[in-house]
């Protein structure tokens, strides 16, 4: 049985009105972690020089899935992490961080992809019986 969804896709970082980057995004959701989905974004983005360690690493950002779901129809979002409807099949995920904040443009199709494989996995709505509270205040508690 599989336990999670990992899918590439190439988004478009946002650098002013005229213009933008490539960049790979890796969209990664856990069955054992329902609630969350991970996007992991090349370390060669991050405006913090202390973020690219010595492998350099993705930069993982984990949000809610619910969060990535709502904002593909309405403004959603609160906090670090804001997702909205963009002009021609696209959502915008805006993502803000004391180095700064970086908008990043997505196929809409991509994202729906995604959250589809991912609702396979666990559906909406019960994501409460693929909890481990144990395990999570494990983690937590470090």
């Amino acid at each position: 049985m599989h336990t999670s969804a990992e899918e590439t896709v190439q988004a478009r970082l946002i650098l002013s009105p005229h213009r933008s980057a490539r960049l790979r995004v890796v969209l990664t959701y856990l069955a054992e972690d329902p609630l969350a989905v991970r996007m992991a974004f090349p370390a060669e983005f991050s405006l913090d020089d202390s973020a690219e360690g010595p492998s350099g690493d993705d930069i993982v950002w984990v949000f809610g899935r619910q969060l990535l779901s709502a904002g593909l129809e309405l403004p959603s979002g609160a906090g670090d992490v804001h997702v909205r409807p963009a002009v021609g099949r696209r959502t915008l995920v805006e993502l803000r961080a004391p180095e700064g904040t970086a908008l990043v443009r997505f196929d809409t199709a991509d994202l729906r992809r995604f959250l589809w494989r991912s609702r396979l996995l666990v559906p909406e709505g019960e994501e409460h019986l693929h909890l481990d509270a144990d395990r999570a205040l494990a983690e937590l508690l470090g």
